[in-house]
């Protein structure tokens, strides 16, 4: 098997796809955006055909976005999103250029840097765009490797042979909560701060992106999709809809139906795509079972872009809230109830609010119980402790001028 980060486009990969987003039920605006892009021909658009097309060379990509910021705002973060990130794509490109592995991974991550840093800087320059971000979810697609690159909760999935798994992580508070073992996926259904997101474009300056990828296998089929579908739709569902459904227009279709008739609470998109050809290894006898496998690229000598950041690592997130679709304890609340929670003090009351919904709902937990660290603001102990001497020295101090 040929190393992750090597290429050698030989044979034929076709792609048969379809993207599609919808406003749904609730909501009066649609601020979702996608990107379905071939970067051979620089041409992106809405793939709604049935027939399958070539990929080129120099791959493809795929994009989700979710805005956030009600109104105008949230539509414009997800489109300056997809905008910043076909562009950056293709960006020096010329047409004999063969990109390997590597080469397509380091453009995603750093296109996705660099819509993060516009939509940041566009909101600090607009009044009424201020707290406006977006989630991102983008697959690129070269010499039959597919990466994912992932920040906010939208989400990316592969079908094979039946079986549907996830191969991005949502930064969210809810899924921080269960990989702890404090939550379980039925208690996560109805959890009432399920709203909060660790991290999206134009929040920050920077951004940590999370880089996955997979080796795709004939017949494989990739859902990309805004938690519209995934918050309204059980997993089940999903896999019967994409193993029933071989059309992928007829599958983009069923499953925004589905989550319409699930209520609708926010807006949906989805992108759908079939591979086959020749320039993908037939299913079957794989060495280890298809699952989230981080991508980490080999360092450069010189990095010049300050938001540059290879791993997903190197600093915690910080809570925001997102438009994510209400349960039943926290009904919709109807056009821009989204907000980023950019203050110290906003942050800590969501997180102790979210921890005193834990303890009512759970039976107290026991003394070697795993506990979970949630990134917040705290008070250094030495500080406490110096400023507790401090105010004592002083009461001292006062209490022997008094006295004397």
């Amino acid at each position: 098997m040929m190393q992750p980060g090597s290429s050698a486009v030989t044979d034929e990969i076709r792609v048969k796809l379809c993207a599609r987003t919808d406003v749904g039920q609730i909501r009066e605006h649609n601020e979702d955006n996608f990107l379905v892009a071939d970067l051979t021909k620089r041409a992106k658009g809405s793939f709604d055909s049935t027939r399958f097309a070539a990929v080129g060379h120099q791959g493809s990509v795929f994009a989700v976005c979710d805005g956030m910021g009600g109104a105008a705002a949230g539509e414009v973060a997800s489109q300056l999103a997809v905008d910043m990130l076909y562009e950056r794509m293709i960006d020096g490109l010329d047409d004999a250029q063969v990109l390997s592995r590597d080469d397509v991974a380091r453009r995603l991550v750093r296109a996705i840097e660099a819509a993060g840093l516009r939509i940041f800087q566009d909101a600090k320059a607009d009044r009424t765009r201020r707290g406006m971000g977006t989630t991102v979810t983008a697959a690129a697609l070269v010499d039959g490797f597919l990466f994912f690159a992932q920040v906010g909760d939208s989400r990316g999935y592969i079908l094979r042979q039946g079986q549907l798994v996830q191969m991005t992580r949502d930064q969210s508070l809810v899924n921080q909560l269960i990989e702890a073992g404090q939550l379980t996926e039925e208690e996560a259904e109805t959890f009432e701060h399920n709203n909060i997101i660790l991290q999206a474009l134009g929040t920050a300056d920077t951004v940590q992106v999370d880089l996955t990828y997979c080796e795709l296998r004939r017949g494989d089929t990739v859902l990309l999709c805004s938690d519209g579908l995934s918050g309204m739709v059980r997993f089940d569902e999903i896999r019967e809809v994409l193993k029933t459904t071989p059309d992928p227009v007829e599958a983009c279709r069923v499953l925004i139906e589905r989550a319409n008739q699930a209520g609708g609470h926010d807006n949906v998109t989805v992108i759908v795509g079939q591979f086959d050809g020749e320039g993908i290894p037939a299913a079957g006898g794989e060495p280890e079972p298809l699952k989230y496998r981080k991508y980490a690229l080999p360092e450069e000598g010189t990095d010049t872009e300050r938001h540059r950041r290879m791993l997903a690592e190197t600093a915690p997130l910080v809570p925001i809230v997102s438009g994510r679709p209400p349960s039943a304890s926290n009904p919709p609340q109807g056009l821009g109830s989204t907000a980023v929670l950019s203050n110290p003090a906003d942050i800590s009351a969501a997180i102790a609010a979210a921890g005193q919904a834990l303890r009512s709902s759970r039976p107290p937990l026991r003394y070697e119980d795993e506990q979970i660290e949630i990134p917040g603001t705290h008070v250094p102990a030495w500080v406490v402790a110096l400023i507790v001497v401090a105010v004592l020295g002083a009461v001292t101090g006062l209490a022997f001028l008094f006295l004397r």
